[in-house]
């Protein structure tokens, strides 16, 4: 009789352990996998608040170094100079260039388009807004070929024909890779170029290069992600980085502080 009550209580106990152990096993699973929902919703926000993607360098044509969002510089890298391949909207001869690496399927560039023209808007005298091309090709696959179609369109009709197709497609796409490319030729069209020449340059790709070349001085620039925002003082030589879709009024305070400078 004693021989059962141990090998029953034995049991008993073993059984006891067991559920116990599983128990804690499971409650170390569930701390952890809220630290990690915590953390991915913390960066998340981060990214809604900031306006930049996340290791976006690294999604581009070359791979760039993984940057750290948290350390932006306050200058930029090597900012090429104007020149007469750059698109440009405002006054050629302002002091203070907001020179813009973008990409046409990017969200945020979509959010700022119409924040950069509010800046060139009140700073008629004072600041040129200087478009750049900064496609994550391996983030927006589309990018790469709009950016050829507004190269296209600057071809056939100069500066206007590039910042009128440029406005349409930040207007009509839904940005993430939502735009049909084949609607590309009806855009051009809308906008006042010749369907059939368009099609035939875009066809050809013979404007990759000159996309390419924008994307690799917004490597040497220091562009981490799109849109890409370098203040260039033209007096002076200094620069301001200001990264992601910046509301106007930060924009507007760096500007102030350049001017007064």
């Amino acid at each position: 009789m004693e021989e059962i009550n141990t090998k029953q209580t034995t049991k008993i106990l073993s059984t006891f352990l067991t559920g116990n152990i599983l128990q804690v096993f499971l409650i170390v699973l569930l701390i952890g996998a809220f630290f990690a929902i915590g953390s991915l919703y913390t960066k998340v926000k981060f990214y809604e608040k900031s306006g930049v993607s996340p290791n976006v360098a690294n999604l581009g044509t070359n791979n760039a170094p993984t940057p750290n969002l948290l350390t932006q510089p306050e200058e930029a890298g090597k900012v090429n100079p104007i020149s007469d391949k750059d698109h440009i909207r405002g006054n050629s001869k302002a002091r203070i260039a907001l020179i813009e690496y973008s990409d046409l399927e990017c969200p945020f560039c979509k959010r700022f388009h119409p924040t950069a023209q509010q800046v060139v808007d009140t700073y008629k005298n004072d600041v040129v807004w200087v478009y750049r091309h900064f496609p994550l090709d391996r983030l927006h696959s589309k990018a790469d070929k709009e950016a050829e179609a507004t190269e296209c369109a600057y071809k056939l009709a100069g500066n206007d024909g590039f910042w009128k197709l440029t406005d349409k497609i930040f207007e009509v796409s839904p940005a993430n890779n939502g735009l049909d490319l084949a609607t590309l030729p009806d855009l051009a069209a809308g906008v006042g170029l010749n369907k059939q020449a368009f099609q035939a340059c875009l066809d050809s790709g013979e404007m990759a290069a000159h996309v390419e070349e924008d994307y690799q001085s917004g490597v040497t620039a220091g562009v981490t992600g799109t849109p890409g925002n370098i203040l260039l003082d033209t007096k002076t030589g200094k620069t301001r980085v200001l990264p992601g879709a910046v509301p106007f009024d930060m924009v507007k305070q760096a500007i102030d502080e350049m001017l007064k400078s």
